[in-house]
């Protein structure tokens, strides 16, 4: 489905933040991306939809390069890929609706997206998703007055009302407590398996990566050092991505934590 070749990102006035990634997604697949600060993982997720453009190298959408195509080509192309931020980029002042229903502009007039009226068929798509993700008391709520939870569910339905191919997720537990990150990356898991959309997220916590994504790809220093189904993750390969540290304490502290938040 999607097809990463010799991807290669430089900064005018910074580091090389990716050096010839390789990588290929299937139809299906939920793949968590790990690894240090400054490894290429923000970067790595955000030129697949070219909010951050590659240097060189080659990004392939069911055989479509995403590096190649004109200003309007790509606008279409992202009606097809859902992005999920970290900073949830919601309007403050909109209702919880309004934000959803953003995710539709893409497909409606510009008229009809400056007076915010919407299809039928939309609006009911969105308040189905709002209930999914146990939102329904909150269509009317502005932005600014939910909870950090709240908002990161609200940025879920939006991506998914725009009916992507594809979802891209950066960060979305970076802000959350880790109750709150179990849920959201669990709600996350079961929308994708429902949709069948293969899905990228970039993520800090490894447990998480472990617990809910179907394959680990870990990047250091802008290159793919590691990619295996999870569940394979040892202490050797968190070496090899992270570098040295006491990776045996470091998981049962995890495995602690998970036992108390069950029990």
């Amino acid at each position: 489905m999607l097809e990463i070749k010799n991807l290669h990102k430089k900064y005018p006035s910074g580091p090389v933040a990716l050096r010839g990634v390789d990588l290929t997604v299937s139809e299906g697949d939920l793949i968590a991306l790990i690894g240090p600060s400054g490894a290429g993982k923000s970067t790595l997720v955000r030129c697949i939809n070219r909010l951050v453009e590659p240097s060189s190298g080659q990004i392939l959408l069911k055989d479509r390069d995403i590096c190649k195509l004109s200003s309007g080509a790509l606008r279409q192309t992202r009606k097809r890929i859902g992005m999920i931020f970290q900073e949830y980029a919601l309007v403050e002042r909109l209702s919880v609706m309004e934000n959803v229903l953003s995710g539709r502009l893409g497909y409606v007039s510009f008229w009809a997206s400056l007076t915010r009226k919407f299809p039928q068929k939309d609006i009911t798509e969105a308040l189905r998703l709002l209930d999914r993700v146990g939102l329904s008391d909150y269509v009317d709520t502005r932005a600014d007055q939910l909870s950090g939870g709240q908002r990161q569910r609200v940025g879920i339905c939006r991506a998914l009302l725009q009916q992507p191919e594809f979802l891209l997720i950066d960060e979305p537990t970076a802000s959350l407590d880790p109750k709150t990150a179990r849920q959201i990356m669990r709600l996350i898991t079961e929308l994708v398996k429902e949709r069948n959309i293969a899905a990228i997220i970039n993520i800090h916590e490894v447990a998480l990566a472990e617990m809910f994504a179907k394959r680990v790809v870990g990047l250091r220093d802008g290159e793919i050092v590691y990619d295996e189904p999870a569940g394979k993750l040892t202490t050797d390969s968190l070496t090899l991505i992270y570098g040295e540290e006491d990776w045996e304490a470091d998981r049962a502290g995890d495995d602690d934590e998970l036992e108390e938040e069950v029990s």
